[in-house]
């Protein structure tokens, strides 16, 4: 039994009403009302004041009220201690995953140091083509470079939309083809 509850019961049983009692303890009467719905407590110094109306000890009053806040401050610390032992048990393991990844990870670069994967690259290319008699000297690289300065602007912008600036190997296939397609080669 809660406080209020206590409070309603030893009122109703000395025969008060909430605006007696409230003149005896020296509060108003929805304060009365309020602890006997349990939407507050009467602080130390009204409960004693209690206590002296309604003839009871404070222990008497507070007694079931403190003993079942005790139990669920009791349970809830026990909740607390069960969940924080679960959430470093799981940072535990994963602890020890990491530093296992992390030993594998120093042995593989140890074991094979000299081990180095490269890529060769082209950036650039030159080309030397022709057709008939004419020659043309080509060269495309990275950042969108190109450059014929023998070509007629109808074959440069045409070379330059078939130039793939990202794989300039593609490129040149793309030039020698349309070379090829025209009569003549490239070197």
């Amino acid at each position: 039994m809660d406080i209020g509850d206590k409070i309603f019961e030893l009122r109703k049983k000395n025969n008060l009403s909430q605006e007696a009692l409230a003149e005896k303890i020296g509060v108003t009467r929805q304060t009365i009302s309020k602890w006997e719905l349990g939407e507050t407590s009467p602080d130390i110094k009204q409960a004693k004041e209690l206590s002296k109306v309604f003839n009871v000890s404070l222990d008497e009053l507070t007694d079931n009220d403190i003993k079942n806040v005790l139990e669920a401050k009791v349970s809830n610390t026990e909740k607390l201690a069960g969940i924080i032992i679960k959430i470093l048990k799981v940072i535990g393991i994963l602890s020890i995953i990491y530093g296992i990844l992390f030993v594998i990870a120093i042995i593989l670069f140890t074991a094979f140091p000299n081990e180095q994967r490269t890529t060769t690259e082209i950036i650039s290319a030159d080309l030397n083509c022709s057709i008939g008699d004419n020659n043309y000297l080509i060269t495309i690289g990275e950042d969108n470079y190109f450059e014929c300065m023998e070509c007629n602007k109808d074959m440069r912008i045409y070379l330059k939309d078939i130039t793939d600036y990202a794989n300039i190997e593609h490129s040149v296939e793309n030039i020698e083809k349309y070379f090829e397609d025209n009569g003549g080669s490239c070197e």
